[in-house]
């Protein structure tokens, strides 16, 4: 009965406000945005039967972070996208305060979800790790919960990310234990319902980091090019004057799992995405074997509530789907090649920045070749400036009006801005580096350029992606 009750709530959500958040000038016309209500983390990112399939943290009937859905959207070529049926509702009693982030697998040739159910009692709160299944129908069938609450950790233990790895099932875990430090765990099973913790794999105080945040949310693990990647998301960095500037943060380790033994020998703590707006990214593998990314482009607790799309009835999006490399000791994200599909009406230009002519950037993108220092003003908005030292990201903050600033240090020789009415994401150098943002501009930004650097500048009209 309270799927019944939830599912009539967001069919009226959907149809009473859809048409309002369409028409909002800030709405994307190629990222993927809830059709209302607030979006956060992606979820069950997988390539099933010639389809990629993408779920998404959903609350339907509010801009607020309620009790979470899994919105569903499914694509032949990551360009062209459509509804799917509602994959995940919190109607159950083991998920009664939200079907919280988890994955997908092709178990047998079945889609199967491998999801945390959220509980909260007035004096805590407890998890359950949950399993889904895609009936002939096209939609998931709960199994209910396959591993309750491990001792030792508080009920902040989350985001199951599950692979399979030499006949065997292989699942990471965010969690937090009880003296309140962020830890990843490895788990592995037969038959995705048996569970056997292998022990913490990673986190705060481990591997010779020393005290590192009191929460990993959304661990993924892949192996890429010889290496063990660990993307995660730690909660507690203290801010450097450089790089640990949002309210959370999200970055990778590189390193060699041991299987055996559950050890995971790795390197230094990387961010992934060095702008405003980047969390809880996922990865999946595409059928011609590229490691693939998307992200949340939003930050938990940083003044999202100050967006202006609120008043439309719809909050945040994802990022564009990005392409991992690894290259000369770095991992490296590209917009995934199936976006230049988008393109179209090309221009080449170059010259001083301030000899180039003012661009439409409301959907477009743009390469860069750079020799000097430039600036670049996004709608009037968003700031971007490049010296010696490397970039700098500004903008006025919506909740204090005051300026606040984003880096990246290093020599800039390339740059690729993909831009989407409301965002902007900045690839440095190939790939070596991103920095993400949305901001709020007028119906037809423009790129205003500046300085006497050099620049070699082609551009592109981007056309809207497709949602059935």
């Amino acid at each position: 009965m309270k799927e019944q009750h939830l599912l009539k709530q967001t069919l009226r959500a959907v149809v009473s406000g859809q048409q309002r958040a369409a028409q909002d000038v800030h709405r994307p016309a190629w990222h993927l945005a809830p059709p209302v209500g607030l979006m956060n983390d992606p979820n069950g990112f997988i390539h099933f039967q010639q389809r990629y399939h993408l779920c998404y943290q959903w609350n339907p009937l509010a801009c607020a972070h309620g009790a979470k859905f899994w919105g569903q959207w499914s694509s032949a070529d990551l360009v062209h996208w459509r509804h799917e049926p509602l994959a995940l509702a919190p109607a159950e009693e083991y998920e009664s305060h939200g079907c919280y982030s988890g994955s997908a697998v092709d178990d047998n040739g079945v889609l199967t979800l491998i999801y945390t159910g959220n509980v909260k009692f007035a004096d805590g709160r407890t998890a359950w790790q949950c399993v889904a299944r895609l009936n002939e129908h096209g939609e998931f069938d709960k199994l209910g919960p396959v591993l309750p609450l491990p001792e030792g950790y508080t009920g902040h233990v989350r985001d199951p990310k599950v692979w399979r790895h030499q006949e065997q099932w292989w699942m990471v875990l965010g969690a937090q234990d009880l003296r309140l430090q962020g830890k990843v765990l490895l788990l592995s099973s037969p038959d995705l319902q048996q569970w056997t913790l292998k022990g913490e794999m990673a986190g705060s105080g481990l591997n010779g980091l020393g005290p590192f945040g009191y929460m990993w949310e959304c661990p993924d693990l892949f192996h890429l090019d010889g290496q063990d990647i660990l993307v995660v998301c730690p909660q507690g960095l203290a801010a450097e004057t450089h790089r640990y500037l949002n309210t959370f943060q999200s970055g990778w380790f590189s390193g060699e799992l041991d299987y055996h033994t559950g050890r995971y020998q790795h390197g230094e703590f990387h961010e992934l995405d060095h702008g405003f707006e980047f969390y809880a990214p996922q990865t999946t593998a595409s059928e011609d074997g590229r490691r693939l990314l998307i992200g949340w482009m939003g930050i938990p607790d940083q003044d999202e509530f100050f967006q202006p799309t609120l008043e439309q009835g719809w909050i945040h999006t994802m990022t564009c789907p990005r392409e991992l490399s690894w290259r000369q000791g770095k991992l490296y994200q590209q917009p995934a090649r199936e976006l230049r599909q988008l393109r179209s009406d090309p221009h080449l230009f170059a010259g001083a920045a301030h000899s180039l002519p003012e661009l439409d950037i409301a959907s477009a993108e743009l390469m860069m070749k750079v020799d000097g220092g430039f600036s670049a003003s996004f709608g009037g908005e968003l700031q971007l400036s490049c010296d010696a030292t490397g970039l700098t990201l500004t903008r006025s903050n919506r909740r204090t009006g005051e300026t606040e600033h984003r880096y990246w240090l290093g020599e800039v020789n390339t740059l690729q801005i993909l831009c989407d009415r409301s965002s902007v994401e900045i690839f440095i150098n190939d790939g070596e580096a991103v920095m993400s943002a949305r901001y709020f501009p007028g119906a037809t930004p423009q790129l205003r350029l500046a300085g006497d650097g050099g620049l070699t500048l082609h551009h592109w009209r981007l056309q809207g992606c497709v949602i059935e």
